[in-house]
Parts: structure tokens; sequence; C-alpha cells
């Protein structure tokens, strides 16, 4: 991972009630805490913002997108929760989930938790990982508040855990391997590409590109029991070179999958 230091945000409250909470958080994350938050200014990129109700990622400027948080509860991930296809997503199809198959998996580029919370809604018990401590924040925060909702048996099949992905998965002991590992690594986007969702936008500076993923897939490979999932865009090549056991690919995106053993 190669992030920009000066892209790191800056930690800030809009609800006075929760200034301590905010100042402590900046302490805990080694950033700058700031009395007094402006978002019509361009002279901080973008705060680590605590509101009312959520802990957001926030950039600046009149012309602002708006805040990237870990929402479980509502909007996008709500509706796929609802008419997302269930076992007919690809997601699911690679993870190999069918009848009463739901092996456990381990989302080991976890960022704001969706695929992981769409295995979770599907039955699935899942380690999340994000080395990415700002990330790690947003989404400790969204699990939080889903805990305490209608969601909340699904966000109990849901493990939180921070640091670089390779050191957790080594660490692992024989009865703890999952039987599948999720990889979706930050894909690099040219300035031509297709605008891109407002989390990457806010994403790319602060964390950089994984310039380590082909250590990380072999990594997983040695971990997994049945098998690892390369989440990819469509046109990418694999990683490393290595070439899968085959392939799903939908119209921007694919899956690559390692097989390695029969899920049962």
């Amino acid at each position: 991972m190669s992030a920009d230091m000066n892209a790191l945000p800056v930690v800030g409250t809009s609800c006075a009630a929760r200034s301590k909470e905010a100042c402590e958080l900046a302490r805990e994350l080694g950033l700058v805490f700031a009395e007094e938050v402006d978002l019509e200014s361009a002279s901080v990129a973008q705060y680590l913002l605590l509101t009312e109700d959520a802990l957001v990622l926030q950039q600046t400027g009149r012309k602002r997108p708006g805040p990237v948080l870990a929402d479980f509860v509502s909007g996008a991930v709500a509706h796929r929760r609802q008419f997302g296809g269930g076992k007919g997503q690809m997601i699911a199809k690679a993870c190999g989930i069918k009848g009463s198959i739901r092996p456990t998996v381990a989302d080991v580029t976890a960022g704001l938790g969706r695929d992981g919370f769409v295995l979770a809604t599907l039955g699935c018990e899942v380690s999340l990982v994000e080395r990415s401590p700002v990330v790690h924040a947003l989404l400790a925060d969204g699990l939080a508040r889903a805990a305490d909702s209608e969601v909340a048996d699904i966000i109990a099949r849901m493990r939180l855990y921070g640091g670089d992905a390779r050191d957790w998965l080594s660490s692992l002991a024989e009865a703890e391997r999952p039987q599948v590992v999720h990889l979706d690594p930050m894909f690099p986007h040219s300035d031509k590409s297709a605008q891109v969702k407002k989390e990457m936008l806010a994403f790319r500076d602060l964390v950089g590109e994984d310039a380590d993923q082909a250590e990380l897939l072999a990594v997983a490979l040695e971990v997994a029991e049945c098998r690892v999932v390369v989440k990819r865009p469509r046109k990418a090549p694999s990683i490393g070179g290595r070439e899968p056991s085959y392939k799903l690919e939908g119209k921007s995106g694919r899956y690559d999958i390692y097989a390695l053993k029969k899920l049962d």
C-alpha cells in the first residue's frame, strides 16, 4: 500500500456533544484534531467527521460529493439485501454458496464491508480484515450502528480485524483457517476512465494502490482451505500473472477463482 500522507484526513465533528469522542479518535489514529470544521474551505482535503449519527469521510469544497460511510441498514446495501438476487449473485457463485453450503469466508480487503455483508446475509460466517486505520474506523462504526437494527442477526455473523491481511492470515491456527479467502484489491484508475464511485475518489489517495496484491494472493493460497476468490475489473490482468482455475465474468467485472479443494 502506498498512501499519500498529505491526503490523511483531519478529524472533526459537526456535533458539539461528540467533540471529546472526536478528539480521542484523532489521538487513537494519530491524526490532527480540528476544533472547528469548515467544509467550504479546501485548506483541508477531507475530514473524518463525527456527525450526530455516524462517522463519515467527507471531502471539502463547494462542489464536494456526499459523505462516505459504512451503512448496512439503508440505501444501496438495503436494496441489494432485499432485491440483489440472493444465491444467484456472482459473488455467491464465486464463493461456492449453493444448496446448504455456506463456507466460512475471510474478506481480507474489507473496505466498507459491502461484499462481506452480502456473504453474511446469505448465511456465511465472515471475517473482515482492513489495514487502513481510517477505513477500519468507518467500518467499525457502521457495524456498531447496524448491530442495534433489523439486520443485527446478519451483523452477528461478521467479525472485524485490523492490520495487514498477510500477517493476519499467517497467524491463523489450523482450526481457524477460512474455507474461502476473498480479495478485492484496489485497482488503479486512469483519469480517462469512467467516473468512479465517490468512495473510491475519497479512498484513492487515502489508501493508495495495493502494490503488494501478488504477495497477498500467495499467502491467501497457502492459508485458504478450499478456494481463493479475487474480484477484478473485467479486462484487468490476473494478479501477478497467476492464472485462476476458472473465471466468472459480468458486464464490468469478473471473479478469478483459484480452486484448492471441493467445498462441502
